[in-house]
Parts: C-alpha cells; sequence; structure tokens
C-alpha cells in the first residue's frame, strides 16, 4: 500500500531539505575560507608597485591582447611567467630595465608584424608593471593553465 504525501509532510521534506542543503553550504564556505587563508598562493607581498602595475595592466587594456595564467586574448604573449622566461625574476632593477628596453622597441615598424601600440608610459609606470608581472610570476597558480604539449 502506497502512503500518501500529505501537505504537512512535503512541508516537513522541505524545510529539512533546505536546513539540511543550508548547513551543507555553511561548512563548504567555511571549509573553502580555512583552505584559501591556509594556502595562500602569494610568492611575493602586494606592494604599491604591484598595485601601480596592476592599473597600468588594467587601464592600458593588455588584457585584449595578452593572457595572463590564461585568462585574456591570444593574440600576444602570455606574462603570467615573462620574468622567468626573461631570466630577470629575482632582480627588480633588472625585470625594470629589461621591460623597458622591450617596450620601447615597440612597435617593431615591421610590416604585416602584429605591433604593440606606444602606451607612453613612464619610467614609474613601467617598474610598477614589471613588479607586477614579477609578482604574477611568482603566484603559486596551482597548476594552471594546464600546458599539455600532447
Amino acid at each position: 500500500m502506497a502512503e500518501i504525501l500529505t501537505k504537512s509532510r512535503a512541508r516537513n521534506i522541505f524545510y529539512g531539505g533546505s536546513i539540511f542543503f543550508a548547513v551543507v553550504f555553511v561548512v563548504l564556505t567555511a571549509q573553502s575560507h580555512r583552505y584559501v587563508v591556509q594556502t595562500s598562493t602569494a610568492g611575493m607581498p602586494l606592494s604599491e608597485d604591484v598595485v601601480l602595475g596592476k592599473h597600468v595592466w588594467e587601464r592600458n587594456s593588455c588584457i585584449n591582447c595578452h593572457t595572463l595564467h590564461g585568462e585574456g586574448a591570444y593574440f600576444a604573449p602570455e606574462l603570467g611567467n615573462v620574468m622567468t622566461r626573461w631570466g630577470v625574476q629575482e632582480d627588480p632593477e633588472d625585470a625594470f630595465e629589461t621591460l623597458k628596453a622591450w617596450m620601447e622597441s615597440q612597435p617593431s615598424g615591421i610590416e604585416g608584424r602584429r605591433q604593440m601600440p606606444d602606451f607612453g608610459l613612464t619610467d614609474e609606470e613601467i617598474r610598477g608593471l614589471a613588479e607586477f608581472f614579477r609578482w604574477a610570476d611568482q603566484t603559486d597558480t596551482q597548476g594552471w593553465p594546464p600546458n599539455d604539449a600532447g
């Protein structure tokens, strides 16, 4: 004999399920927060130069051409590890000088080649951008983006 689902039983199932899933949500939120706090991904402090570099990055919409940790457009190179690729990750002055020289060589003037515009950045802005790239380079991305070659 099948039991009939009465209004009171349906209400109890609804409220019980709602309370259960609210508790699950709170527990998972607390666990996620604890994980994020205990597992910092920052490899270096968030200095004023890093913040300035992030503002330069955003103001000039660099993400419209470049990717940073796999996010952004694919028109220009990935910049999440550019300081390591250039071999200047450890020294802020080398990072600044290398980035400044590279940016001053843009646009290259080579016909038919993708060209980076000259944004007319000041030395302070380039230094901030270099520090932002150093900061991004030292960030533990926990394997993101995946780099499967085969």
